[in-house]
């Protein structure tokens, strides 16, 4: 009976796993060299896109270290297109509630925390596009930050 459970659990956990990643398109992270982004450091992110079908979601994922001393993060974003264009953006992204409770998942000293920042994105042309993320806070040295994350799912 014990086996029986086991292999039903480890079925359900497989199946969760693959439907949860069917949609996923593009995810990486780059780190931030000792927990210390400074102002003028932009993180690249290379995202190859075939499909110029569909729409896609982005999300920026953050891993900060419980000792981080703000409740937020600003981002500035830039997204290049392979033929050159450009959208830049500013972000902002919460990572702790008023009452100071970070909102990201993690145990232990680093906290996770996924946002999305564009819904129904469509790529009008395949290639390369560069997605540049930088930190937008005031502090010349900001301390705190561990990785930065881009995702793109496709929406169905």
């Amino acid at each position: 009976m014990k086996k029986i459970f086991q292999l039903t659990m480890f079925a359900v956990i497989l199946v969760l796993t693959v439907s949860c990643q069917k949609n996923l398109v593009f995810e990486q992270y780059k780190p931030i060299e000792n927990k210390s982004w400074y102002k003028d450091s932009v993180l690249v992110f290379t995202v190859p896109v075939s499909d110029t079908t569909g729409n896609h979601n982005l999300f920026i994922n953050v891993r900060n270290d419980i000792n981080y001393s703000y409740s937020n993060l600003w981002l500035f974003v830039t997204i290049e297109q392979p033929d050159g264009k450009t959208l830049e953006d500013k972000f902002e992204i919460a990572l702790a509630d008023p009452s100071g409770k970070w909102l990201g998942k993690g145990i232990g000293g680093l906290k996770t925390r996924e946002a999305i920042f564009r819904r129904n994105v469509f790529f009008p042309m395949s290639g390369e596009y560069k997605i540049r993320v930088q930190q937008g806070m005031r502090e010349e040295n900001l301390k705190g930050i561990s990785d930065i994350g881009i995702r793109i799912d496709k929406v169905e």
